[in-house]
């Protein structure tokens, strides 16, 4: 039986929420065994989330050494193209459980505009941005004008997850009655591909 969607929805959000706090505290497991199934997949893809987070914030700082911000463009490079990986094995999770159900769109079923692993994509990073808003908010150091500023971001920031989860949850409930598609249409990024970037197929022409 299919998830209702939001129950699913509910327990995706709270996953997030759970691993931000957990991982901010102790460095993530790979995999993190504690969710299984589609759970699991979304798990692994928020932990590529945080993982390139983290690293965008150290490519900022005007302290790091350029040889430092080398190695943390790649790894902002690598943990980017596996979290894009990792939204297309969520789609691809998802329609596995519409096989399993026998579930075929509908006479004139629309495709939406983002995939439901686009969506949860998007309510992960909205998990890391409220974690660090809040973080923000409790900072001992901080004066009334910085506590406003972010109070008002963070209010921002909780609305937009309420209505992303919302619209995810309507989403799969027409995606599990049928009167929507749902694709997987992969990815077709050039520049990690050894034979579509011109600097990488001219360099290696000249290496070899």
């Amino acid at each position: 039986m299919l998830p209702a969607p939001h129950e699913l929805v509910k327990q995706i959000t709270e996953l997030h929420r759970e691993t931000v706090e957990r991982w901010h505290a102790a460095p993530p497991e790979n995999p993190d065994t504690r969710y299984q199934g589609l759970l699991g997949t979304v798990c692994q893809q928020h932990e590529f989330n945080f993982l390139l987070w983290h690293e965008e914030d150290i490519a900022r700082s005007p302290d790091v050494s350029d040889h430092r911000i080398a190695a943390v463009k790649r790894a902002i490079d690598r943990y980017n193209q596996q979290r894009n990986d990792w939204i297309e094995k969520i789609d691809e999770a998802i329609l596995e459980l519409l096989a399993e159900e026998d579930v075929l769109p509908r006479s004139g079923a629309r495709l939406n505009t983002e995939t439901p692993g686009s969506a949860i994509d998007r309510l992960s990073i909205m998990s890391l941005r409220i974690y660090h808003f809040e973080e923000q908010f409790a900072r001992e150091d901080a004066d009334d004008r910085h506590r406003s500023v972010v109070a008002e971001k963070l209010a921002r920031c909780r609305l937009q997850r309420t209505d992303l989860a919302q619209s995810l949850a309507e989403l799969l409930d027409d995606v599990w009655a049928g009167r929507k598609l749902l694709k997987v249409y992969r990815q077709m990024k050039m520049y990690n591909d050894p034979t579509l970037n011109p600097y990488l197929y001219r360099t290696q022409r000249l290496a070899g």
